[in-house]
């Protein structure tokens, strides 16, 4: 099936996306707005304008090219012609994306339509004429030395089943109290700080309790990847794999949710990633009530101690907003980004050097670059800080 030239085909073609086609919200590119479109059967994700998005999102098969265009001159003050079609509807139609498969065409040069760009994943390649589709990078081979290994044959009907017995843990009358216990908890480990630095240190010299605490902790870090994965379940994700990662000597699990950009809203995208780290502070809840009102000897205590502050650190560290951490996905959806550290790096190196270029980024995207890049850097303060407080205070005491 190719795209119409004639104005008879044009008036009869109802161009109409591949059902389960996934489109992301605008999101922050460099100084470009984009839309990250994912193909279902291929899984492959591609890069789309805001003009390619204005159309596909009227793909409906109800309207026909001559209705589509005239939407289109109304928005934007300029007629499609056929080429222009052509273009878009073999792109569209290449990658799979429209559902009777269009072949693509040939291209002119002058065409007005931007090309849809393919990326890998959800990396976008910025500029130039369209790619092909990017192809799946082969997966490392699995050795002795690092590898992953999936752990059940569907992750998604895993994840839908976890989801059945304890989702009802994710409604509000639950999940408000469990905050307010996990802000208090983290109130009073600030605190009494002191305590819980002497009880780490204790617990390093203790090699049994110790071994019991990164027990305590690896098992949190699994159930870290299974919020994740329940969560996404919750708002309609699909949990593509659950299984072990291993780079020795250290071992983890990893859930991987296949279509975490495309998820229905900010802020379920933002608690998705938020999932994890709040499961890890939860874990710790019980062990401080045991620390603040049982009666428990020296060493349980210290032990106990240790254990917080060990756990805490866990968790607040996958909320640092650096990539691939749970932080940084979480503060590129609060700026509506892709790319978000590169594109951060790249403005402020512009800005820095007072290039011309810098002007090209609309306000949207200079306040969320300069934002991102400023938070960062009070993180990383706050982390040397941290540090260097630490080292004091073994060295005092």
């Amino acid at each position: 099936m190719t795209a119409p030239t004639d104005r008879a085909a044009t008036d009869r073609y109802r161009p109409c996306l591949r059902p389960g086609v996934l489109v992301s919200d605008a999101l922050l590119l460099g100084p470009r707005t984009v839309h990250l479109v994912r193909n279902p059967r291929s899984g492959k994700s591609y890069e789309v304008g805001v003009k390619e998005h204005f159309l596909m999102a009227r793909m409906d098969g109800t309207r026909g090219l001559d209705e589509l265009g005239a939407q289109y001159a109304a928005e934007y003050g300029k007629r499609l012609g056929d080429a222009n079609w052509r273009r878009l509807l073999g792109m569209l139609g290449a990658r799979g994306l429209l559902e009777g498969g269009p072949e693509a065409a040939a291209v002119p040069e002058a065409a007005a339509v931007p090309a849809v760009t393919a990326v890998p994943a959800v990396t976008a390649v910025a500029g130039g004429p369209a790619a092909p589709p990017a192809e799946e990078p082969p997966k490392p081979a699995r050795t002795l030395l690092r590898g992953t290994l999936p752990l059940v044959a569907d992750a998604d009907a895993t994840a839908d089943r976890l989801h059945r017995a304890v989702g009802f843990l994710l409604a509000a009358p639950f999940m408000v109290p469990l905050l307010l216990l996990i802000t208090a908890m983290e109130v009073l480990a600030v605190a009494r700080l002191g305590e819980l630095v002497d009880g780490a240190v204790a617990l390093f010299t203790n090699p049994v309790l110790l071994a019991g605490a990164a027990t305590l902790l690896w098992f949190s870090t699994a159930l870290h990847e299974l919020a994740h994965g329940v969560v996404a379940r919750r708002y309609g994700g699909q949990v593509a794999e659950i299984g072990l990662r291993w780079r020795l000597p250290v071992v983890i699990m990893y859930c991987t949710v296949d279509n975490y950009p495309y998820l229905p809203t900010r802020w379920q995208r933002v608690a998705t990633a938020a999932a994890g780290a709040v499961m890890n502070l939860a874990v710790l809840l019980p062990f401080c009530a045991v620390w603040l009102f049982a009666p428990v000897d020296d060493a349980t205590g210290e032990a106990l101690a240790g254990l917080l502050l060990l756990g805490s650190a866990q968790a607040l560290a996958m909320l640092v907003p650096f990539p691939p951490l749970d932080g940084y996905k979480i503060a590129a959806q609060l700026c509506g980004a892709t790319g978000l550290a590169t594109s951060s790096r790249e403005y402020v190196r512009l800005a820095v050097r007072r290039d011309p270029a810098a002007k090209a980024y609309p306000r949207r995207a200079r306040t969320a670059y300069l934002g991102y890049t400023a938070g960062s850097l009070l993180v990383l303060a706050g982390i040397v800080a941290a540090v260097v407080a630490l080292a004091v205070h073994l060295v005092t005491t």
